[in-house]
């Protein structure tokens, strides 16, 4: 009982990690009147992810696990892009981007016991462990569409293709999490499907003013910036 508490404490502290850069997005767009990138979400999107690995391998579920591979290094990326990954000790970066490649080599070094473990579970059928990696494939592209679009743009956005493959994905997880009678999954996805929603609204009602043209569209800037008016108007 004592263990699986510690195992429940740590899902829930990624979970509150996630919920907070969710929540900290959410109320700098609603003041700045517009959907932004701000650095502090990929903080707490590093500190998540580490958290949440742990916390799916301990629970023996490889969707978790899985789900946290690729979106790690593009956290990293817009940390870069925003020029703060510069600016981390050279240690702590060095550790930062090495300990998922340390964790595949064991992984890979007992693979036939990871299979065993994972895909041979008598507590999680096989068709739940697919359905489980569908969405969390699907959350994960969210982050390779932003960072994508990122690139394009050249710099870190949050776009509305990011929010619309979230809250698909998020839905897909929450059935699956009630599935497993998970509820680590459960409140902290629920949580983001008000944010998701609520940044599609805010993204609508930008491109609204923007094409009706009037003072409002000007696009506001992140909180400590000034903006100003082009063409002197």
């Amino acid at each position: 009982m004592k263990e699986t508490f510690w195992i429940y404490a740590i899902g829930f502290l990624a979970q509150g990690f996630f919920s907070a850069r969710i929540l900290v997005q959410w109320l700098m767009s609603e003041r700045a009147r517009r959907v932004l990138s701000p650095t502090v979400f990929w903080v707490l999107s590093i500190a998540g992810s580490y958290l949440l690995c742990i916390y799916g391998w301990l629970r023996d579920d490889f969707a978790i696990v899985m789900g946290q591979c690729i979106s790690y290094y593009i956290y990293l990326w817009n940390l870069n892009l925003k020029g703060v990954w510069r600016k981390v000790p050279a240690l702590f970066r060095w550790i930062l981007l090495l300990t998922p490649a340390v964790a595949i080599a064991l992984l890979t070094g007992n693979a036939e016991e990871v299979m065993e473990k994972l895909f041979r579970n008598e507590d999680i059928p096989l068709w739940l462990v697919i359905y489980g990696c569908s969405g969390q494939i699907l959350f994960t592209l969210r982050f390779v569409y932003q960072w994508y679009y990122s690139r394009k743009e050249g710099e870190s956005e949050l776009p509305a293709g990011f929010w619309i493959i979230s809250l698909t994905g998020s839905l897909l997880i929450v059935s699956y999490a009630l599935f497993r009678h998970d509820p680590v999954l459960i409140v902290g996805q629920s949580f983001g499907l008000v944010a998701y929603i609520r940044n599609l609204v805010i993204l609508r009602r930008e491109k609204t003013v923007i094409s009706a043209g009037a003072p409002e569209g000007i696009p506001a800037a992140e909180p400590g910036e000034e903006v100003k008016p082009e063409g002197g108007n």
